[in-house]
């Protein structure tokens, strides 16, 4: 419901009730730290927006009119709501100082998210600023932009091809997935690369639909495709990273995962990397945040900060 023009601010009321409880207007000035002619002037200027005569001025002082004590009345409570919504507002605003809510996909959330939220408090403490306190879900990327769409979190971090068109958003940093298989797969012992076409027809072990990591798997493969990929369901297909990983060492078939979760397992050899041949399974890693194209002020925007610059130092080693 829109508001007539006719309806006075905040502060012309409450210049109003300091006239009501003074007595006059210079009693009334000396309460609100005005001059007595600031005073005269703002009832004189609600007065002509009212079209309601509010004060009788005399030499023994001011009073209110009968017009005027009943927009007191209703003034008093409508100061009493606004003074109680200033505070709710304001423990808002320290509440969004002192705690973040997060969700991140399952590989950021794995393997890159502790570290930049340990930091930050490590940062926050030398700043000499309040802790904050981190509440942190754990989902998959469609998840994730849905908790941020909803409000539930106050950012999110996912991977995957696209970014949401209705949510403001910042690639902080790229990650590269990597075709593995155990080291008795016949693919280990390859000696040319796979083609996209005969991945595309092998069952992989797999993560859900929703995921950052098989939508950006597909978008790839449909890509070197040259079209829409005819790509072959999953053999088993779970819910989280360690699950697939856990799944490709005990034998189930290869998979599609990120290098920032079988790194340590290349390395030892419990894992071997197939090359496919015109594949670019490189993505970029995004925060998304519901408002403007810059992040909230507060932990919001400390935190993709440095998850961007981390993620810059880190890139040298692991990203594309």
């Amino acid at each position: 419901m829109a508001l007539s023009p006719r309806m006075p601010d905040l502060a012309a009321l409450e210049v109003l009730l300091a006239v009501s409880h003074a007595g006059s207007l210079g009693a009334a000035a000396r309460e609100l730290g005005l001059s007595q002619q600031a005073v005269s002037s703002r009832i004189a200027a609600l007065e002509a927006r009212t079209g309601i005569p509010l004060v009788v001025r005399s030499k023994r002082g001011s009073t209110l009119t009968s017009g005027g004590v009943l927009v007191a009345q209703w003034a008093s409570r409508l100061l009493g709501l606004a003074a109680e919504l200033d505070e709710g507002l304001a423990a808002l605003r320290a509440d969004r100082r002192s705690k973040l809510r997060v969700g991140a996909s399952l590989t950021i959330a794995e393997h890159l998210l502790p570290g930049w939220l340990v930091t930050l408090r490590t940062q926050s403490e030398q700043a000499g600023q309040g802790p904050v306190e981190f509440v942190f879900a754990a989902a998959n990327s469609d998840s994730v932009i849905a908790q941020v769409r909803a409000g539930e979190v106050d950012l999110g971090f996912i991977e995957g091809p696209r970014a949401p068109s209705d949510l403001a958003h910042r690639v902080i940093g790229h990650d590269a997935l990597v075709l593995v298989v155990r080291p008795d797969h016949p693919w280990a012992r390859r000696r040319r690369e796979l083609s996209p076409v005969e991945l595309a027809g092998v069952s992989l072990v797999a993560r859900e639909a929703g995921s950052g990591t098989r939508e950006a798997y597909v978008a790839a493969l449909t890509k070197a495709l040259g079209g829409e990929a005819n790509v072959a369901p999953p053999a088993l297909e779970l819910s989280t990273t360690v699950a697939v990983r856990g799944a490709v060492l005990a034998g189930a078939g290869p998979a599609v995962l990120s290098e920032l979760a079988v790194g340590e397992d290349l390395a030892a050899g419990r894992l071997r990397r197939v090359q496919v041949e015109g594949l670019d399974l490189g993505r970029d890693l995004r925060a998304i945040w519901a408002g403007p194209h810059q992040p909230p002020s507060g932990p919001v925007r400390d935190l993709v900060a440095l998850a961007a610059r981390l993620q810059t130092v880190a890139g040298r080693g692991t990203t594309r």
